[in-house]
C-alpha cells in the first residue's frame, strides 16, 4: 500500500484512502464527495458484479461455440419501432465535426482545450495509466480547467493557459471491468467507473451547467445494452442526490466490442433521455473479436494488424450499421481514431496526413458527424475535410442512410479481412507491445510509438493476436507455424532492440512478463490492464 491510510465513516460505511494526500488531493477527495461515490456504488455493485458474470459466461460459450452471436429476438419491438428518439445534442455538443482524445494531465488538458477542436475526450480510460497521481490529478486538472485556472510553464519557461473559445470537455470514466483499489468501502474496492465519473460529476456539474454546458460523459467498453441501463440509472440516482435536473447528462457510448455492436438500437434505447450518440472504436473493436473468437479455427484468425483497416467487409458493416442506427434515432455518429503523429520528415509526414485525409473523407462521405483526432497537428485536416462535406451545418444527423442493411452474417465475416500473417507481424505485435507496457507501467497511457499515439487498445490486440496466431496453429506467409517457441525466440531477440532504444530507468522485465502471462498462456485474460494494475501499479503514486 501507499503508506498510511486515511479513513472515515459516513452513512454509507467506511472509507478508506490508501494513496498519499496532499491539499490538492483533498481538494477532490472531500467528505461529500467520497459519500456520493460511495452511495453510488452501494446502489450498483450488486447489478455491476452480476453484469460481469454474465459477460464472463457469454464470452466463454462464444469461444466455444455454445451461444451464436445474433440481434436479439427479444428486442425485436425495440429495433423496428420508428417512433422513438434520444435527447441528442445539448449545449457545445450540436458540432463534433473534430473530437480530440488524450489522456487528463495538465499539458494535455491546455493543449486539448485550444487545439481547435470542438471536443476534447478527456480520457481517464485507454490514453491514461491508472496511477493514484494520474487518476487524482486528472480530477485536478479538469477541475481547475472547468474554471478557467489551469496553465503549464515549459522548461524553457514559456507559459501556456487556455483561450477563448476552448473545446467542450467530454471526460470518458474507466469502464465496468475495472476497480479503484486505492479507494475502499469497508474493505472492498470500489468501481473505478464510478470514481471517475463521481468525482467529475459531483464537482463540475453545477459549474458546467452554469457555463453553458453540461455533464457529458463517453461510455467505454460496454457489451450490451443491460450495462447500459445500468449507466442510465446511476445517471438518474446522481442527478437526483445533488439536485440536477433529470437529463442533463449527455453519453455517448463507444461501441468497441462485438457484442454491443449487435445491440447498437437497445443501447441508445436505454440511455434515451441522456443519448448523444455512438462512436467506432477500431482497435477495441478487433481486440473485442479476437477476444471472443479467438479458439473458433482459421475462419476467425485475423491477418496482422495493419492489414485490418476500417474498409475490410467485416468493419465496414460495422460502421454503415452504425451511422444508420444513429442517424435513425437523432443521435451523433462519431468516426474512429487518427493515431499519426506529425512529424518532422516533410516526405513522411505528407503521406501519413494523406492517409489521414483519405480515411476522414470515408467517414464523412459515409454520414459520420465527426471525427477523433490523437494530436493537435491532426485537427486542421479533419476539420477541413468534415467542413467540405457539413459546411455551415453542425451535423448530418438528417441523412438517415435508409439504404443500409447489415446482417449478422456481414458483421462476421472476419475471413473477409484476407491479408497474411507475417514475422514482421508477429515482430511488431512483440515490440509495440513492450514498448507500450513499459510506458504503460511508467505512468504513461498514451504512449507515442513509432509514428503513431498508442493507448492501452493497442497492447490488447498486439497480445491477442499472438495468442490467436498460437493457438489455431497459424502459418505465416512462409508456411511457418506460429508457435509458443517460436514466438518466445522473437521476444527473446525484441528485448533486445527494445532495450536498447529506451536506456536506463525501463521496466521492459516487467513488461516482458505481462506480455508472456497474457499472450502465452493457455487461456486468454479478458483484459491485460486488471492483473497488471493490480500487480504493479498500485504500489505506485
Amino acid at each position: 500500500m501507499l503508506g498510511k491510510s486515511d479513513n472515515a465513516f459516513t452513512r454509507t460505511g467506511r472509507i478508506d484512502i490508501a494513496g498519499p494526500s496532499d491539499e490538492e488531493t483533498a481538494k477532490i477527495l472531500t467528505p461529500a464527495a467520497l459519500e456520493f461515490v460511495a452511495r453510488l456504488d452501494n446502489a450498483f455493485a450488486g447489478r455491476r458484479r452480476e453484469l460481469l458474470d454474465a459477460r464472463r459466461l457469454r464470452r466463454e460459450n462464444l469461444a466455444t461455440g455454445e451461444e451464436t452471436l445474433d440481434f436479439l429476438p427479444e428486442t425485436r419491438s425495440i429495433r423496428e419501432d420508428d417512433s422513438w428518439q434520444v435527447a441528442g445534442a445539448a449545449e457545445g455538443l450540436e458540432d463534433r465535426r473534430v473530437e480530440i482524445t488524450g489522456p487528463v494531465d495538465r499539458k494535455m488538458a491546455v493543449n486539448a482545450l485550444n487545439s481547435g477542436a470542438k471536443v476534447w475526450l478527456a480520457d481517464f480510460e485507454d490514453a491514461t495509466s491508472p496511477t493514484w497521481d494520474n487518476v487524482i490529478g486528472g480530477q485536478r486538472n479538469l477541475y481547475d480547467a472547468i474554471r478557467r485556472d489551469i496553465d503549464f510553464t515549459t522548461e524553457a519557461g514559456k507559459r501556456y493557459s487556455i483561450g477563448e473559445n476552448p473545446a467542450t470537455i467530454v471526460a470518458r470514466p474507466r469502464g465496468w471491468h475495472l476497480v479503484e483499489k486505492h479507494i475502499r468501502i469497508d474493505g472492498r474496492p470500489v468501481s473505478a467507473s464510478l470514481v471517475d465519473f463521481g468525482l467529475y460529476f459531483f464537482h463540475n456539474a453545477r459549474q458546467l451547467l452554469a457555463r453553458g454546458s453540461g455533464p457529458y460523459f463517453y461510455l467505454p467498453k460496454l457489451e450490451n445494452h443491460l450495462e447500459a441501463r445500468l449507466w442510465n440509472d446511476v445517471f438518474r440516482l446522481a442527478q437526483s442526490e445533488l439536485g440536477i435536473p433529470q437529463g442533463s447528462i449527455r453519453a455517448t457510448v463507444l461501441i468497441e466490442t462485438i457484442t454491443a455492436a449487435f445491440e447498437m438500437d437497445e443501447i441508445l434505447y436505454e440511455l434515451r433521455e441522456h443519448a448523444a450518440g455512438l462512436n467506432a472504436g477500431r482497435w477495441d473493436y478487433i481486440f473485442s473479436v479476437i477476444k471472443n473468437f479467438g479458439s473458433r479455427g482459421a475462419d476467425f484468425v485475423l491477418p496482422d494488424r495493419a492489414d485490418v483497416t476500417m474498409t475490410v467487409p467485416f468493419m465496414r458493416a460495422y460502421t454503415e450499421l452504425l451511422v444508420r442506427t444513429c442517424h435513425r434515432r437523432g443521435a451523433h455518429a462519431i468516426g474512429g481514431m487518427a493515431a499519426f503523429i506529425p512529424s518532422k520528415d516533410q516526405e513522411a509526414n505528407a503521406n501519413a496526413l494523406e492517409k489521414v485525409r483519405q480515411d476522414k473523407e470515408r467517414e464523412a462521405a459515409d454520414g459520420f458527424d465527426g471525427s477523433w483526432v490523437a494530436h493537435p497537428g491532426l485537427v486542421p485536416v479533419c476539420e477541413e475535410v468534415f467542413t467540405g462535406i457539413l459546411g455551415e451545418r453542425p451535423n448530418q444527423v438528417d441523412r438517415r442512410r435508409d439504404e443500409v442493411s447489415v446482417t449478422a452474417a456481414d458483421l462476421l465475416d472476419l475471413a473477409s479481412a484476407g491479408g497474411e500473417v507475417t514475422e514482421n507481424g508477429v515482430r511488431a505485435n512483440i515490440n509495440v507491445g513492450l514498448r507500450y507496457v513499459d510506458a504503460w507501467l511508467r505512468g504513461t497511457g498514451a504512449a507515442a510509438i513509432f509514428g503513431l499515439m498508442e493507448d492501452a487498445a493497442t497492447a490488447e490486440i498486439a497480445r491477442c493476436q499472438l495468442w490467436q496466431w498460437i493457438h489455431n496453429g497459424t502459418k505465416l506467409d512462409d508456411g511457418t507455424a506460429v508457435t509458443t517457441e517460436l514466438v518466445h525466440g522473437f521476444l527473446d531477440e525484441e528485448i533486445v532492440r527494445v532495450r536498447a532504444d529506451l536506456g536506463e530507468g525501463n521496466r521492459l522485465d516487467d513488461a516482458c512478463a505481462i506480455l508472456v502471462e497474457t499472450a502465452l498462456g493457455e487461456k486468454l485474460p479478458s483484459f491485460l490492464t486488471t492483473g497488471a494494475y493490480a500487480r504493479y501499479l498500485t504500489d505506485l503514486r
